[in-house]
Order: C-alpha cells, then sequence, then structure tokens
C-alpha cells in the first residue's frame, strides 16, 4: 500500500461480496457493530455453559474425525493445540498472500456469525491480522474439502500463533518474525476456538470468490475485445440483432448482444466482408453469453458461501441447541468452480481462435502474416500465438472437474468429499491464464491497425484502443512482448471494471 493512504474499511455488518476479497490484498480495516460482537460473545457463553454441563460436544469433549467415540483432552488449550498441530502436513506451492489472506477475511465472516462459539480474542485476532502486512503460509495441496478446509485453515491458525512460516510485505519469513514486524501478538487459543478456525470452507469460498470477481471482468473484456475485431475488421454486425438474440430465448446472450452493439455503436461496416463470419465472430453472443451465465450462477453460490456458517456443530443460544451436522461440506462451491472452470476454457477458446483469425492473410482481406511489416525478416505476432496455444492447452488440460472425484478417507468417515478446495483454485488458475490470451488479443488488434486494418470506427471502441496503443508501441522490429502483454491485462482488467461499475 502506499505511503500515506489509509486502508480501505469493511463493516461486516452487511453482506460479504466476491470482489471484496480483493480487498484483503491489502490492508484493510474490518468494523463490527456492537450486535455482531454481542452475538459472538453469547455464542461463546453458551458453549462454554453447555461444556461444563457435561454434555458431548463434538470437537470440544471428544476426538475429531473417526475419533469422535473417545474422549479427547481435558485441557481446552490443549485440544486446541491437537486441532491444529494433527492438519500441518500441507504440501506443495505457497498460496500467494492476497488468497491467504482473503481466506482469513472469509472465515472471519463466517465466524462472526455467531454459531461457532469461538471467543472475541478469536476474531480481533483475525481482524488485527487483515489491518497489517502479514499473510499466514500456506500450502496449495492438503484440503479435500469435505470436514471444511482443515490443513490450510490450520496453517492459517499456526501461523497466527507464531508457528511455522508466513510473509510480510510479501516476503516469506518465519510467522514470529512475520508477527514481530506486523506489530500483531500470538494469537492464544481454547475452548473451541481452534476447531471452529479450521472446520469451514472459507479458503474455498475465498478461491471461488477471486475467480468469480475475475471472471466478471473476463466477461467484460471478451466483449469488448469481440466488438473491436467485429469493427477493425470492417465485419457486420446482424449477429447482434435484437430480435435475432431475443428469439434464442438465453438471457445472458441477449445482454452480451446488447454490450456488443453498445460498444459498437457508431461503426459502419466496410462492405468487403463475407455474408457470414467464422463462428469466432457470428456466434460470440451466445458463446460469451453462455460463459455469463455460468459466472452468474458461481456468483450466486459463492455469495452463499461468503454470508453463511460453514462449521461443525452449530449453537443457537436462543433455543439451546447444539446441532452436528454438515454444514462443512464444500459441494455446492465444488460445482459452481468446476462449472466456471469450463465457461473460462471456452472463452479461452474463442480468444485464441480470434487471435488466428488475425493473423492469418487469407481471413483478414490480405493483411500480412503475423501481422508482420516485414514477413521473414520480422515476426511481430508469431510467438505471441505460440504462447497462446500452449496456454489453451493448459487450460483444456485443467478442466476435467474436480467435483466427481470422490475418494474415502478419515477410517470412511469421510467416505464421500466434494474436492471443493481444489476446484476452485484450478477456476482460479482459469481466471488468470485467461487474462494472458485477451491481453494477446488485444496486442494483436493493436498491430494489425498498424499494418493496415482500418482504425476502430466505434468512438467508444477508438477511446480504449488508444488507451492500448499508448501501452503497446508498433511492433516494427521483434521484441520481447512478456511485459508488454502483462501491461496489457492490468489494463483490460481496469476497462472491466470501468465498464461493470456502470452496469
Amino acid at each position: 500500500m502506499p505511503v500515506g493512504t489509509s486502508p480501505a474499511a469493511l463493516n461486516l455488518a452487511a453482506h460479504l461480496e466476491p470482489a471484496q476479497l480483493e480487498l484483503a490484498r491489502d490492508r484493510i480495516r474490518v468494523e463490527f457493530p456492537q450486535d455482531v460482537l454481542d452475538r459472538v460473545r453469547r455464542c461463546r457463553e453458551f458453549v462454554l455453559e453447555i461444556s461444563a454441563s457435561g454434555r458431548a460436544i463434538y470437537g470440544v469433549t471428544t476426538g475429531f474425525g473417526p475419533l469422535v467415540e473417545f474422549e479427547g483432552r481435558a485441557d481446552g488449550a490443549a485440544q486446541s493445540d491437537n486441532t491444529i498441530l494433527h492438519h500441518i502436513v500441507g504440501h506443495g506451492e505457497l498460496l500467494p498472500p492476497a488468497i491467504a489472506r482473503a481466506a482469513v477475511l472469509a472465515r472471519l465472516f463466517s465466524l462472526s456469525q455467531g454459531r461457532s462459539g469461538v471467543s472475541e480474542q478469536v476474531v480481533a485476532s483475525l481482524t488485527a491480522m487483515l489491518d497489517t502486512d502479514f499473510a499466514p503460509a500456506v500450502p496449495r495441496l492438503g484440503s479435500v474439502g469435505a470436514s471444511g478446509d482443515l490443513q490450510p485453515l490450520a496453517y492459517v491458525a499456526h501461523a497466527l500463533r507464531g508457528n511455522g512460516n508466513a510473509f510480510f510485505q510479501g516476503r516469506l519469513t518465519t510467522a514470529g518474525e512475520a508477527l514481530a514486524r506486523s506489530g500483531l501478538t500470538r494469537l492464544v487459543l481454547d475452548g473451541r476456538d481452534a476447531l471452529a478456525l479450521v472446520n469451514g470452507i472459507s479458503v474455498t469460498a475465498a478461491a471461488l470468490g477471486l475467480a468469480v470477481a475475475q471472471a466478471v471482468r473476463a466477461r467484460s473484456t471478451a466483449e469488448l475485445l469481440s466488438a473491436l475485431l467485429t469493427d477493425v475488421l470492417g465485419c457486420g454486425t446482424e449477429f447482434t440483432s435484437v430480435g435475432l438474440l431475443a428469439a434464442f430465448g438465453h438471457p445472458d446472450v441477449a445482454e452480451t448482444g446488447a454490450s456488443i452493439r453498445s460498444w459498437l455503436e457508431g461503426s459502419r461496416p466496410s462492405g468487403e466482408r463475407p455474408l457470414q463470419e467464422p463462428y469466432s465472430i457470428r456466434c460470440t453472443p451466445q458463446l460469451i453469453g453462455a460463459a455469463g451465465t455460468s459466472v452468474r450462477h458461481a456468483d450466486e453460490v459463492v455469495r452463499r458461501d461468503l454470508n453463511g456458517v460453514s462449521d461443525n456443530p452449530l449453537f443457537f443460544p436462543e433455543t439451546g441447541e447444539v446441532v452436528h451436522g454438515g454444514n462443512f461440506f464444500g459441494q455446492p462451491s465444488a460445482f459452481a468452480a468446476d462449472q466456471l472452470n469450463v465457461a473460462l476454457v471456452q472463452l479461452g477458446n474463442l480468444a485464441e481462435r480470434q487471435l488466428d483469425l488475425l493473423v492469418d492473410p487469407h481471413r483478414t482481406n490480405g493483411l500480412p502474416p503475423m501481422l508482420s511489416p516485414l514477413p521473414g525478416q520480422h515476426h511481430a505476432l508469431q510467438g505471441v500465438q505460440i504462447g497462446a496455444t500452449a496456454t489453451v492447452a493448459a487450460m483444456r488440460r485443467a478442466a476435467a472437474p474436480a467435483s466427481v472425484q470422490s475418494l474415502p478417507t478419515n477410517l470412511h468417515n469421510q467416505d464421500v468429499v466434494p474436492f471443493g478446495t481444489q476446484a476452485a483454485f484450478t477456476a482460479l488458475d482459469q481466471a488468470k491464464l485467461l487474462r494472458y490470451l485477451h491481453a494477446a488479443l488485444a496486442v494483436g488488434l493493436r498491430q494489425a491497425v498498424h499494418v493496415g486494418a482500418r482504425p476502430p470506427r466505434a468512438p467508444r471502441l477508438a477511446a480504449v484502443f488508444d488507451r492500448i496503443a499508448e501501452q503497446v508501441p508498433p511492433i516494427v522490429e521483434d521484441r520481447p512482448l512478456d511485459t508488454t502483454l502483462a501491461r496489457v491485462a492490468d489494463l483490460l482488467d481496469t476497462v472491466a471494471s470501468e465498464v461493470e461499475g456502470r452496469r
């Protein structure tokens, strides 16, 4: 965060939105109304009362998982130790700090509902962490998303207790050092605190929420680039007809058609294109609109996850109930993430095919091959297209659904599992890969105009094209384009956010 800027503020009395998870990449000040703190305190007191009565409560008076038939440790602090320590077995690459911090925000929101019985100290500790540059070091592999994200959330708690590793200002160090440099005190857990921290799908919800936020931008970007391609090539716009798309019967398809029409307002066809364009132009409302349906569904699901309570058991002080069940089972998010994954891959297929069309002189009314000003001496988009092909292949290979890969584990206590965590991580990976493909297409469109395609005629498209051109000087001679692609990907996200803000 730049010096002198204040952290974003977030009031947990309101609903948590997927896009708000992105705020957690930087310091964020979470504010609690008094009634939120009151219900957290009331639930904690209720759990202490029930525990003292001798009533069996899973994870408080018992062992964990299939060891529920055995008594747990009598000391609450020791029971918390066991909860965390036997899950510190994760491996693989570490989650980026932004994802780990988003998971903390999601877990904080669930715990603040006052159904988990955590102490106010836990809520205060997570809140304080988010207002610093601290991030837990969390391995990617270890969760099956069935009894919550036990292992990744255990690493969150482990780091907040000063154990293992953590990030401070993006640099990996020991958790103890990161806490000290952040001005945080070590988290002390007792009673049900540890189990409440780990026994939910907050890592899954955070990853899926971040994927949805990027996917919303990706849909807008796909609409923009499809319109820009149409304008630059001088294509007819009949494929966006209001009546045509209304007759198809899919509202999201009609919405995409309306978006493309809006971008193209003020443009006129060149009259030099065929009666019917390739599907990568003509069918863009149907493809992008269908992807939008999947994005909207994932958005609805993850909003429910973020604003619900994932834990077991749940406590209801107002009725005196302790209810054991399966609110840690991430099946809804697993299905939604897999569906989103497939939609993102198809958007990737579209962008790659649009780029292929653009570099092919046989389909662009004679633009030079690879959009090179001197074919053979310089190669312009040739490397970019190969990179796009590799990226699409990677996306396709990762498109296998995780939500049907159930494997029994945990002495068959977890005899069916959703793998929502892996599904959500993959969806987020796909959303990031799609940014590269959209950037590649944007660079191609900018270069096409340089080598002879017409500048966009539509005023809105011309304005965006000028912003792209500022980031991408014409490719006169071959040069590295990797940092250029990264800058353009960021620019497209900015433009898409502006568009979404007006919708």
